[in-house]
């Protein structure tokens, strides 16, 4: 197969490790030719282009690609992606993540080949203005037409979009993100050699937070919580594992409460140094109140840790309430008190539920499954598309 994937930032984040698993399965695993396609990695987040490069990727950088709403520049990236497929002449496009999803596929269209999307997390979403909601339905049902297949990280994506109105049913197909499991399976270090250098005692309860220090995912409500749990278990250190434009507010936040000495902050970490951290915790919190479906969480119980989540998207769908974790109201601080005191009281419900997750979901998770099912939409899809030679010549 010839693919090419469209993405709008290669950044270190869920949707680009998932994108560049997919494109090395593709190359190493099935001998496809691959061209993946993004924007310059701009901002803290980190970058996934110098991994992409060593692993030998096509790699292309449109530099009029950017996260943030620029119509002119949007334009051009728009013509110059229709130029990059008139050029490759590939099989079909990738298309991942909001603006790169509708750029792509009205490329795609434009020039007559097939597209696939996948659904990482809602481009409309609750607490974003109704305004941007609108446009956004408005797109994504305009981009679903263009859509030969629609596949969703999570069961609860698709029920989202179909509530809107986009696309149709038989469009989507669930496939989990995958992710490398055997270092979470495996701790690539002791766990008490990773404790002991991040300063932690023997005796600390670690509740760990992987996201990014960015608006929606939570840390605030955590720090909040922290203040009644930490008066009640001196004991208990939360670890933030990322770096974001909110490092000083949240750090202010934390001195506000007097609760120095109870939070690390890791900083911006390359990828590969993840699960040696999950391994160094006890408890996985995430409190997104966005997300598709937060790959910490089985990343997390792969490693045999009980999770805490809000019930948003397709959280429940791994934090299985009393069976694999507890699943929240979001933004209820006094339920995210009582969670983490009761799995910090009760050291045989935290092995419970970190076994029965990992029991559940690694298989389930790992990258080759992924690949492997991604590729049988793409052979389903072309065994039923038109020819695009003509529309390529244009």
């Amino acid at each position: 197969m010839h693919v090419v994937h469209f993405i709008t930032r290669l950044i270190i984040g869920g949707a680009q490790e998932n994108t560049l698993l997919t494109v090395e399965d593709q190359m190493r695993l099935h001998g496809d030719e691959v061209v993946l396609v993004t924007g310059p990695g701009l901002g803290p987040e980190g970058s996934l282009e110098e991994r992409a490069r060593q692993n030998g990727v096509d790699l292309r950088i449109l530099p009029e690609l950017h996260r943030s709403i620029r119509p002119w520049h949007d334009w051009q990236a728009y013509r110059a992606l229709k130029h990059l497929l008139r050029t490759l002449r590939p099989d079909l496009l990738h298309t991942h993540s909001s603006k790169a999803g509708i750029l792509g596929r009205a490329a795609a269209a434009s020039v007559g080949i097939p597209a696939v999307h996948t659904v990482h997390g809602a481009s409309f979403f609750p607490g974003q203005s109704r305004l941007a909601n609108s446009v956004y339905v408005h797109l994504e049902r305009w981009a679903a037409r263009r859509s030969a297949r629609i596949i969703s990280v999570a069961d609860a994506m698709t029920r989202q979009y179909l509530a809107a109105g986009v696309g149709r049913p038989d469009q989507y197909v669930t496939i989990s993100s995958g992710m490398e499991v055997e270092p979470f399976l495996n701790s690539p270090r002791p766990r008490e050699m990773v404790r002991s250098e991040l300063g932690l005692a023997p005796g600390d309860i670690v509740v760990g937070k992987i996201a990014r220090l960015f608006h929606l995912k939570g840390h605030a409500d955590v720090i909040e919580a922290a203040r009644t749990v930490i008066a009640r278990h001196p004991n208990v250190k939360f670890l933030f594992v990322g770096d974001g434009l909110l490092r000083n507010a949240l750090t202010s936040q934390i001195a506000a409460a007097g609760l120095q000495g109870h939070f690390l902050f890791t900083g911006l970490v390359p990828p590969e140094r993840v699960p040696e951290l999950v391994h160094a915790m006890d408890i996985v919190v995430h409190c997104s109140l966005r997300e598709g479906l937060a790959r910490v969480l089985p990343q997390a119980l792969i490693a045999a840790k009980p999770v805490i989540s809000y019930d948003i998207d397709g959280a429940r769908e791994v934090c299985v309430p009393g069976e694999t974790g507890l699943l929240l109201t979001p933004g209820a601080i006094d339920e995210l008190v009582d969670a983490l005191e009761l799995l910090i009281a009760s050291p045989a419900m935290r092995a419970a539920f970190g076994e029965e997750g990992r029991a559940r979901f690694t298989d389930q998770f790992r990258h080759e499954t992924m690949t492997r099912r991604i590729r049988e939409v793409y052979a389903d899809v072309l065994s039923t598309s038109k020819p695009a030679s003509k529309a390529l010549a244009r």
